[in-house]
């Protein structure tokens, strides 16, 4: 029986894929730092206006809309960054003939994104505190980890999101345009920057068909911004958790892995 000579022997086989696709990342934002200040545009333009029109006591509560926001538009940069390759590089034809799972592709391509937004959670991490402890909300440990947990899960669905769509996009002009409006309005309709308790009643109904609706129901309840009971932000950590794996698992079926 034949066997494989391996050409660089003593050389690690695995675990080098994630450090990788970080290095790109991280590549990306060195080499052009406007990257890294364009995620925090966007979310300080919604902030600025709503601080003109809003009590000022809803303030950490927006910078929290601001933080979700921020991880679920990773999604469209998955999205762009799939597609891409794919398209354009001819990129993904490599890996599928790699012994890289499309698991693994996948979040290979969130890590290489989430490098980049990090200035901006770090940015907005800091706001969210003195905003806390101005307006007698503080963030404490219990309620850090509770949106560090929700904010991961909302950056593995909206990447999934992403790289499910991109497998469907077919020219490149389509990527951005199908990117923004997706991740946009998904962002526009969940209530990010306002108590879902503003939004007409009809609207609520509809908000609650999205999935980071729970993640700021969550967030903003652990957080004392606005009032909630301990069976109900169990029931919004549940169901964040439902709807993350539901939206994993269809996406991964939706998704082209090797197809044409």
């Amino acid at each position: 029986m034949a066997t494989v000579e391996r050409r660089f022997p003593g050389q690690p086989t695995e675990g080098r894929a994630l450090p990788a696709f970080l290095w790109v990342g991280w590549r990306w934002i060195s080499r052009n730092p406007a990257v890294a200040i364009t995620p925090i545009l966007l979310p300080f333009i919604f902030l600025y206006f709503l601080s003109l029109i809003s009590p000022p006591r809803l303030l950490p509560l927006e910078v929290l809309g601001a933080m979700l926001f921020t991880v679920q538009n990773i999604g469209s940069w998955v999205l762009g960054d799939s597609a891409m390759w794919r398209i354009e590089c001819s990129l993904e034809d490599l890996f599928v003939a790699s012994p890289l799972s499309r698991i693994r592709y996948l979040f290979g391509v969130a890590f290489s994104n989430l490098i980049a937004m990090l200035p901006a959670l770090g940015i907005l991490a800091g706001l969210l505190a003195w905003a806390g402890s101005h307006h007698g909300t503080p963030l404490t440990w219990v309620g850090g980890v509770v949106l560090l947990l929700s904010l991961t899960l909302l950056w593995i669905l909206f990447s999934a999101i992403g790289i499910a769509i991109s497998s469907r996009v077919r020219t490149q002009r389509e990527i951005y345009p199908i990117g923004n409006l997706t991740f946009t309005i998904l962002g526009m309709l969940t209530p990010l920057y306002y108590p879902i308790t503003a939004l007409p009643a009809a609207w609520q109904v509809a908000a609650h068909f999205l999935p980071a609706t729970y993640a700021a129901l969550l967030v903003q309840g652990v957080l004392g911004i606005t009032p909630a009971s301990p069976a109900n932000l169990a029931l919004d950590a549940g169901l964040l958790l439902a709807c993350t794996a539901v939206g994993l698992v269809l996406s991964l079926r939706l998704y082209r892995w090797g197809e044409r």
